[in-house]
């Protein structure tokens, strides 16, 4: 009966992709990709030239007005992609002039070369940069606060720990990923609908997996396990489907980063608009959760599921609802991510660990501490890389995990006792 359930799930998600995939691969082999610098914006005129791995040459571009290049190939297969060092403007340098790439059959492989102007450098210790440091922390908060409110919730009325919620970020990325750049989409739409499908995808979760199994009176060790199992199967769908590269959406991809504040920081858009709908969504789950009939149902089975049920409730129902909340919360969160970082298919998994950090630091089964606990890990990620390289920032955000749990393992906000 467990494996018709999963089987189940696994097909239905293959399915949808599927569906949605269908004008995904390009007509034939290109590797293609942006060059943009922090407050530089777009660069313009550096030729990008790839050769096979042997060295011999296959073609080359000069970046347009948006920092775009594309480069057609003779077929799939590893290549090695470079820039001019000397070409980049006065003051942007490259960690690597060298990138190496696989592009699979009938696949456009995109591909990002690591520029800096100097303008949010890491090592300094100017107010400036901190500052900067600071706001992008919020930033990145924010983006793990939505996500991890339906992990946070979802433990909260059921006692699972789901660790294939994140597989719910990259699904909604991704099916927004589709939407947008095979079907045309504009990127807002295509959000919207994203979380329709996130919504309806953590729906059918809890309909066809979650709920037969707490019939059965599965124990949670053993649905974690399953979790576990369902999450590395949807991530190596997204392997097979996305590839092992990053993409970007079609919209929104070069942008040039605004002055604010007199000059101290600099955003772009798609930095600011991230903020400022991160912060309405979170609002309006605060709303909700505070306000409203559902709202106060949900709070009541996380509280003492039995005087819930007792007192007329629906148990199932409110679960129900959670699941769907919280792989909406899960598919928005994904494409501000996939905004900021671009798509991936493991895209999902690093931030899972990020999303435990911040529910176990606010508290477990909260969405407030939740919230708290994210913000906290958010900042103290980006605040860390003024110390530490930009690739071992997320150690940071453990860290401060198990100092925390060391002192106060309930959390901030958490109770230190459970009753009932």
């Amino acid at each position: 009966m467990l494996r018709r359930f999963v089987s189940v799930v696994i097909l239905t998600f293959a399915a949808l992709l599927t569906v949605l995939s269908g004008l995904a691969s390009a007509e034939g082999e290109q590797i293609v990709g942006t060059l943009s610098s922090g407050a530089s914006g777009p660069i313009e005129g550096v030729t990008v030239t790839v050769t096979t791995a042997d060295g011999d040459e296959v073609g080359d571009d000069q970046t347009d007005e948006n920092g775009r290049f594309e480069i057609d190939l003779p077929g799939a297969g590893d290549y090695v992609a470079s820039i001019d060092a000397g070409e980049l403007p006065e003051g942007v340098t490259s960690a690597s002039t060298e990138r190496p790439v696989t592009v699979g059959a009938g696949r456009a492989q995109r591909v990002a070369f690591a520029l800096s102007d100097g303008s949010v450098g890491q090592g300094g210790g100017s107010t400036i940069t901190v500052l900067q440091r600071f706001v992008e922390g919020l930033r990145f908060g924010l983006i793990i606060a939505i996500t991890a409110i339906g992990l946070s919730l979802i433990y909260g009325t059921t006692g699972l720990t789901n660790f294939a919620h994140g597989e719910l970020v990259a699904v909604g990325a991704t099916v927004a990923f589709i939407i947008n750049v095979s079907f045309g989409v504009q990127l807002i739409w295509a959000t919207v609908m994203a979380v329709i499908v996130g919504a309806a995808f953590g729906g059918l979760n809890d309909l066809l997996l979650w709920r037969p199994l707490r019939r059965r009176r599965t124990g949670l060790i053993a649905m974690l396990v399953v979790s576990i199992g369902l999450s590395i199967v949807l991530r190596y769908v997204l392997l097979i489907r996305l590839g092992g590269g990053q993409t970007a959406y079609s919209d929104y991809t070069s942008q040039r980063a605004k002055p604010y504040l007199g000059g101290i920081i600099t955003l772009t858009d798609k930095d600011l608009a991230s903020i400022i709908l991160s912060v309405v969504v979170l609002v309006g789950v605060a709303l909700m959760l505070q306000r409203t009939r559902i709202g106060k149902a949900m709070r009541a089975v996380a509280d003492n599921r039995d005087l819930a049920a007792a007192s007329g409730i629906n148990v199932d129902r409110v679960i129900l609802f959670v699941w769907m909340l919280g792989g909406g919360l899960a598919a928005f969160g994904g494409v501000l991510y996939g905004l900021s970082d671009q798509v991936a298919w493991d895209m999902g998994f690093r931030l899972l660990l990020l999303m435990f950090a911040g529910v176990t630091l606010g508290g477990l089964g909260t969405a407030y501490g939740a919230l708290v606990g994210s913000l906290i890990v958010g900042v103290f990620v980006q605040m860390s890389t003024l110390v530490i390289p930009d690739e071992l920032k997320n150690v940071g955000g453990l860290l401060l995990l198990i100092v925390i749990l060391v002192v106060r393992p309930s959390g901030i906000l958490g109770a230190r006792e459970r009753v009932g």
